[in-house]
Formats: structure tokens, sequence, C-alpha cells
């Protein structure tokens, strides 16, 4: 999306995957979205207190417990998701207040990278867990149409109701049913950047994609390796074409490719693998070249650009890299790494991509709906929040929940943005195509990566896959 993926011994990183296009914020939010990312000298390393004007919609300002739960001493729970380390760390502890709170005793299982496939084996073998976090909104999709989910009961539906917009419950919504709520989202347009890197090479920030060409030109001249690409996981390439596509494309024609309704051999999509393959086929521009980028996972890409004797300038992903890098690097949020948004192609406007998991009941039962009560309550969101890497669409919750200054104004824009915002394009497309390792788009791209000079036999390969996996 995100989203976003997952490394066995290191964080996943959503979405992944998890992924959900805001392509046109209001002027204002992306005014607040520039300012967060910016790339600001003061020093943002998750010890900044909220000031008293910090503060979202007002409804969630309360100490105490502000939703009720049952009691479900002696029940059982099993939660799916696809986070590990550090995400899945922040995660627990909701697990835990929800468990303190009602008496339950729930299990965390982590899905892996083919999420449908691990939930649908489950699933069809009769042991599906009770609540599953799907990255991808194609596979909500998918799992209503084989009776797989259980619709919202009333007290959770009541909870997303009052929380999240109409178009936050709409993307949790299929055919008239409501199933799910998007509990954690990440903004997927972001690139990060070390410091030290910058200022050896006399750069700043880059506004534009022409820009980042230059500014990468001139990082490696200064004898530092420019872009750091994690193309041993195909859904950081999936960000990369989203990103681009959206920006110069615009996002009548990213509603027609998402929806298939133009296919992957139309211009648009020519013009923005032409665009990718200026950065993927410049093995200067490149850290590690063609094969480094190939190997890398995407834990790698990161660490990469924090680490080592020779460390790499940038690295493309979402805000959720920040407690990555604080976790598995020396360097330091907000002075040793910073970010801006990803610069605008051409004449389009700078994108805003980001990713979400939707929260969905396999299992009838008042455990599995008194969760989902639970994950739509801003007691979750706060606490949620509270551990940093994470990002809400409840309008409830205060913006002084966030720890740190960038999150907090990267969750002001969000909530800013109201319904304005597209989902991921690969997170809406058929599992088999949009979300699947060594399959599909994740391959096709990492194809694309190994030899950007074929952007017709990209194209064809991307078509014939998505052919097929939307039936078309």
């Amino acid at each position: 999306m995100l989203t976003s993926r997952k490394t066995p011994g290191t964080d996943r990183l959503t979405h992944r995957t998890t992924r959900i296009a805001l392509a046109a914020f209001t002027a204002s939010a992306l005014a607040l979205t520039a300012a967060a990312c910016g790339g600001s000298d003061k020093k943002d390393d998750g010890k900044n207190t909220a000031s008293p004007s910090a503060t979202g919609t007002g409804t969630g300002t309360g100490s105490g417990p502000g939703v009720q739960l049952p009691d479900l001493h002696g029940q059982k729970l099993e939660v799916a998701a696809v986070w590990t380390g550090p995400e899945q760390a922040n995660f627990q502890k909701v697990l835990d207040e929800f468990d303190k709170r009602t008496g339950a005793k729930s299990t965390y299982v982590p899905t892996g990278d083919s999420q449908s496939t691990f939930l649908g084996t489950k699933i069809e073998g009769g042991a599906p867990p009770d609540v599953a976090f799907l990255a991808q909104n194609g596979v909500l999709h998918q799992f209503a149409d084989k009776g797989w989910l259980k619709p919202l009961g009333p007290q959770a539906q009541a909870q997303s109701s009052a929380n999240f917009s109409p178009g936050w419950q709409k993307l949790g919504a299929w055919k008239g049913k409501q199933y799910g709520i998007y509990a954690k989202v990440a903004n997927k347009s972001l690139i990060w950047y070390n410091a030290a890197a910058f200022a050896n090479a006399g750069v700043s920030e880059p506004k534009t994609w022409a820009d980042l060409l230059k500014t990468a030109e001139t990082v490696f001249e200064s004898g530092t390796p420019p872009v750091s690409i994690g193309g041993a996981d195909g859904w950081t390439l999936t960000d990369w074409f989203e990103n681009v596509y959206l920006s110069q494309a615009g996002p009548d024609k990213y509603d027609q490719l998402a929806a298939h309704q133009i296919k992957w051999t139309d211009p648009s999509v020519k013009a923005a693998l032409t665009t990718l393959a200026q950065l993927f086929g410049n093995k200067d521009l490149v850290a590690g070249g063609t094969k480094g980028a190939l190997a890398a996972d995407f834990p790698k890409s990161v660490t990469q650009v924090f680490t080592g004797s020779t460390p790499a300038a940038m690295v493309y992903e979402a805000d959720f890299v920040a407690p990555f890098i604080t976790s598995n690097t020396k360097a330091k949020v907000g002075t040793d790494a910073k970010e801006f948004p990803f610069p605008a192609v051409g004449s389009g406007k700078a994108p805003v991509v980001s990713g979400g998991d939707v929260a969905v009941a396999l299992k009838d039962g008042k455990a599995a709906q008194a969760l989902l009560t639970f994950i739509g309550s801003t007691d979750a969101a706060r606490i949620w929040a509270g551990g940093g890497g994470y990002l809400s669409p409840n309008k409830s919750l205060d913006f002084s929940a966030y720890p740190t200054d960038v999150q907090r104004n990267i969750a002001k824009s969000l909530i800013a943005s109201g319904d304005d915002f597209r989902f991921d394009m690969s997170d809406q497309a058929p599992a088999a195509f949009g979300g699947t390792k060594g399959e599909g788009e994740w391959k096709d791209l990492q194809d694309f990566l190994a030899k950007p000079s074929d952007v017709a036999g990209a194209q064809a390969k991307l078509e014939a896959d998505a052919a097929k996996a939307y039936g078309s």
C-alpha cells in the first residue's frame, strides 16, 4: 500500500503493502504535509511534548475508558495481521489493554507476505482467526464475496460511525454491508534521507522529480551512493510506481488503472515506467547498482542509509520508517534522519500515497465483535499512537496522542483531507496481481528493475497478469 513488508527478525514495515492513495489533499492539508515532512531543523526524536493546541476534534480527550466492553473471561481470541517487530510490539499493547478490560486471552499470529493465501488456507481448513487485519482492500472484497467475513455488530458500527468519516467507512464496506474498520494507516509518499550525506554534498530537499535526479547526481559526485531501493521486496516497487503514476497521470487515470478499466499497455503507464527508468536505469544513482537493489530487502534498504562506513543518502517509504530507524540504527529521527514529500512529476501535483489495515471478523461471536468495537474506539487509537510509527484516520483522536511533531502534523493533514482520498492501487487489485510475493505486479516490477530499458515488455507482462487476475 503500508506497507508495508515483513522479513523474519525485522520489522515488516507495512504496508507493505497496506496502502491508501490520498490523491488530492486540500491546499491546507498539503501545506501541513510539507511542513511535517520538510526536514525541519527542530529535533524530533519522539520525546517532544504536545502543545496545548495540538488537539483533534475533542471527543477523545478523556483519560478514562470511553468505550464499554463485555466480560469475556474464559474466552480465547486469535488475531492475525502482517505486523512483526516494533509494529507487532506496539499493537500488542492494544491487545493487552483489551484483555485487561474484558478478561479475554488474545493470541497474535503474523500472516507473512502472502496474507490472502495464509488466511484462506486457515479459513478453508476450518480454523480461521477470530479477527484479521487485512492489508489489501481487494482481499476484503474477495473474502466478503466468499462469505468469509462477518458484518460489524451494532457496537462496532457505532464506534465506526462516531469516529470515522463516511469515506473511511465506505472503504470498510462491500455491496451494502459494513465489514471492517480502518484502524491503522500510513503516509507512503515520503523520502527519508541521511542529513549528513546531504550536507556533505551541499544539496537541499528536492521538490520535483527532475530536482530529485539532479540531487542524486550531485550526491553521487560527492562520493555517496544516492538512492537505496529495497527491490528484493516487490511491494516497494509498486509504491514507487504508484507515486509516479498518480502525480504524472492524475487521479482520474489512477482510478481507471486501479479498476483495470484501462490496460497496463496504456500510454500513461509507458510514461510512468519511462520516468522510473530514469532512476532505475542509472547505476550511478542506485546504491549497489541493479544487483544491489534486487538483493536488498526493505529493512536493509533503510538501514544502509543510516549505518555503515559509506551509507547511502536516500530511501523511499512511509512514516512507519521512523520507529524502524530508531530501533535499528543510531540515527536520530528529525536530526540525523529527515524526510521530504515525494516530489511532483512533470506538471503534476506532489502525490500523497498511504497504506491501511482494515480490521474484520472471520468468526461469529461476542469476542470478535468486542475487539472490533475496541479497535474502532478512541481508547485503542490513543494507546496505539503513543508507541509511535502509527497513523489513525480516527477523527476523534487528539493529535496530542502522537509522540512527535512530524507524526502530529501528518495526522493533521490526514484528518484535514476529509474524504478526499483514493485507495492504494495494488491493494485494490486481486491478491494474485497486487499482493502476492513472486507473482503479478510485484514480480513484474522486479523484472523491470532488472531491465528498465524494456518498458514495452514490462507493460505487456503487467497487462497479461492483470487481465488474468481481474478476469478481463
